[in-house]
């Protein structure tokens, strides 16, 4: 089954100290190109972390984004008590230096407590790191729930895209077995024309010659090899795509040879039915090439 390279997969952990929620999103690309968009992966865990996300997800831009909402014992801020009670006796020292007793400071409790809890360090506002290594199997977990629906958006997403560009490659083949239908036509019209062009001039063709001239310029405008060819390119775009688990490169070249058949049989057409068939090919060729750009 193949996978498209767009996708999103969310997994959730409950920590102890609040909920993380881890969100992958991707989108095609030539290599797997990794952003861990978080500070809060521990430094020791993101190479190991790349290195799954490239092994899973093979290629593509890939952002990983992880999220924290805590809960509300870990939202309070701690009082440092032994910060506090230092203010104090240097307060009530410095206040018997200009002659206020420790009553007088004591007279208005509130205000007191109040002008401390602004000193600095007396509120303690460091945090303590949300992933440790405790709790990393839980945010492991979370991340593997994420790439597991990201998998399978990639897979809905591909089926859709094996579909679409299956039908357009045999839409293809249908289009140039409709060439055939010109072949006869395109070669009488060719000689006609010739023939006429010599009549106008008033130039006495000799039979044999100009059979043997004919021969020698239909060949010039022979398809043969150019159907067969395209045939064969896509023959194998079709069984890449069934047997290749991730034949996005390989399709990309294919593509490329498809084209190269469709165009020499427009250069040597010659006829507008011929023509405008070659011309529904390339619509189709073009729509494959920007379907499979996001094919993994």
């Amino acid at each position: 089954m193949i996978q498209s390279m767009t996708g999103y997969g969310k997994g959730e952990a409950l920590l102890e100290n609040g909920r993380l929620t881890v969100e992958i999103r991707s989108i095609n690309g030539k290599n797997a190109d990794i952003n861990l968009k978080t500070g809060l992966i521990p430094k020791d865990r993101e190479l190991t972390l790349r290195k799954k996300l490239a092994e899973v997800l093979v290629r593509g831009t890939i952002d990983l984004f992880i999220t924290w909402e805590p809960n509300a014992a870990s939202c309070a801020k701690t009082i440092n008590k032994d910060i506090a009670k230092s203010y104090l006796e240097q307060m009530i020292t410095l206040g018997s230096d200009f002659g206020c007793s420790e009553e007088a400071l004591s007279s208005q409790p509130s205000l007191l407590l109040a002008n401390i809890l602004r000193l600095p360090d007396v509120i303690d506002n460091d945090r303590q790191d949300i992933i440790t290594e405790s709790n990393w199997p839980l945010v492991e977990k979370a991340i593997d729930t994420a790439l597991e629906r990201i998998i399978k958006y990639r897979q809905d997403e591909g089926a859709a895209l094996y579909a679409d560009v299956c039908s357009r490659v045999r839409k293809i083949t249908e289009l140039y077995n409709s060439v055939e239908e010109f072949e006869a036509e395109r070669f009488r019209a060719v000689k006609e024309r010739i023939a006429k062009a010599a009549e106008e001039a008033r130039i006495k063709l000799d039979p044999e010659r100009f059979e043997q001239e004919m021969i020698f310029y239909l060949e010039k405008l022979d398809i043969n090899e150019e159907k067969v060819r395209l045939r064969q390119h896509c023959s194998y775009f079709l069984d890449t795509i069934d047997t290749d688990p991730a034949p996005g490169r390989k399709l990309g070249f294919i593509i490329q040879e498809m084209g190269r058949e469709i165009n020499t049989t427009g250069s040597k057409a010659n006829h507008a039915g011929i023509q405008k068939l070659v011309v529904q090919m390339k619509d189709e060729l073009e729509k494959i090439r920007e379907q499979s750009m996001n094919i993994l």
